[in-house]
């Protein structure tokens, strides 16, 4: 990062989106920064102030909210996701037309827009082909802040993140609710992340990512679905899922999860590990659930 440390003081970083990933990155950047987290709910600031940041009440879906962000920045991280609906991300075409130039922005995108690649590895290099809105959604996303920063001359670096976990984001209600899996001949391949290892990535592409670079945000792991939700069951003495074959299933969960279940690849970390230099906390889900087992077990001997 240039020292642009000094008399001006720390530079200015704006969060867009600071939910569960961006409170894990605070502690992260308050140091190196002057933090300004954006929340569209007023009954957050005292949280986000809490945190470390100076919060500010504005809204991605209104335009006319954003005007005061133009130019407040020079480093901005971008979690928050697109509107609920269409195939365009309206939320990051706002953001876009008030961008300042020459600034550095990390993007956390999905590994959705690869759509189904039948389980195989998968690199950065691979052209996205998404098989739902949610993901063209995110691949517009993508596309338009390319366009910014080519015109613009900033520096973009885009984080494809799967699945997000952590203690308290692992699928135990869906789990005690009986929900079904597929059984193993029909099941997918699926990707994670410890939600404090996103945000350590966050943090390490604001210092380190190459510009217009794509990073897969993604564990060691090689799990398939069924598998992950079976270790978790069996970490908290739960009952495993029961597993369907995926023309049963089809008439029994909703048609978002069921969209999940239909997309398999495994993704390859060498760019993440090689380029920013990071070493995973949590290198696969078992490690979390192992740390959490000794936990409770050390709980019970006190």
């Amino acid at each position: 990062m240039k020292n642009i440390v000094g008399k001006i003081g720390k530079p200015r970083l704006l969060i867009l989106g600071c939910g569960d990933v961006g409170m894990r990155l605070l502690p992260l950047v308050r140091d190196r920064f002057r933090v300004i987290a954006v929340t569209s709910s007023p009954d957050r600031c005292a949280a986000l102030r809490a945190a470390g940041a100076l919060p500010l009440v504005a809204n991605l879906d209104q335009p006319a909210t954003l005007a005061r962000l133009a130019r407040l920045a020079s480093y901005i991280v971008h979690l928050a996701p697109p509107q609920s609906s269409g195939d365009t991300d309206r939320r990051t075409r706002n953001l876009a037309a008030i961008l300042p130039d020459r600034a550095t922005l990390v993007y956390i995108s999905t590994t959705g827009v690869y759509g189904d690649c039948g389980g195989a590895w998968v690199d950065e290099t691979r052209p996205v082909q998404p098989h739902n809105l949610r993901a063209r959604r995110r691949v517009d996303a993508e596309n338009v802040l390319r366009a910014w920063a080519r015109r613009a001359g900033g520096r973009l670096s885009i984080l494809r993140a799967p699945g997000i976990y952590a203690a308290d984001r692992l699928p135990l209600e869906r789990l005690r609710r009986g929900t079904p899996a597929l059984l193993a001949v029909d099941d997918v391949y699926t990707n994670h992340i410890h939600a404090d290892d996103l945000a350590r990535m966050t943090a390490a592409a604001l210092f380190h990512a190459q510009p217009l670079r794509i990073y897969h945000a993604v564990d060691d792991s090689a799990l398939k679905m069924a598998d992950y939700f079976d270790a978790v069951a069996q970490a908290f003495a739960l009952p495993p899922p029961p597993r369907l074959p995926r023309a049963e299933l089809a008439g029994v969960v909703s048609p978002m999860l069921l969209s999940f279940m239909s997309e398999s690849r495994r993704l390859s970390n060498r760019r993440l590990k090689q380029e920013l230099g990071l070493r995973l906390r949590y290198p696969t889900v078992q490690t979390l659930l192992e740390q959490m087992r000794m936990e409770i077990a050390l709980s019970l001997l006190d």
